[in-house]
């Protein structure tokens, strides 16, 4: 799961802590607010809590890029973030268009 991958690598590194709390804050939103969204009963609802929890992954990406051009994790680390949220961001995306 893409929230607990992203608390173990905020585990094992030193990080600031306001990039701590946010990338630990977006990752968590992404699953919280498909979860929330699932338990919606109309379609209009359900695809809000979507597009939320589909930004929430894209400012993950933002942070993963702002952590990897200051050199704060690896290029194995960025690409493996990347390539989930990549994949996130897709199912997403199928998600909401099969509700429109």
């Amino acid at each position: 799961m893409f929230a607990n991958e992203t608390n173990n690598l905020i585990s094992k590194n030193n990080f600031d802590r306001h990039i701590n709390d946010q990338l630990k804050r977006a990752s968590f939103s992404i699953m919280l607010n498909i979860a929330e969204g699932s338990s919606r009963f109309s379609n209009k609802d359900r695809k809000n809590f979507l597009v939320i929890a589909r930004g929430s992954a894209f400012e993950c990406s933002a942070i993963f890029d702002f952590l990897y051009d200051n050199k704060l994790i690896s290029e194995v680390e960025f690409k493996n973030s990347n390539d989930n949220l990549e994949e996130i961001s897709k199912m997403l995306f199928a998600l909401i268009k099969g509700l429109e």
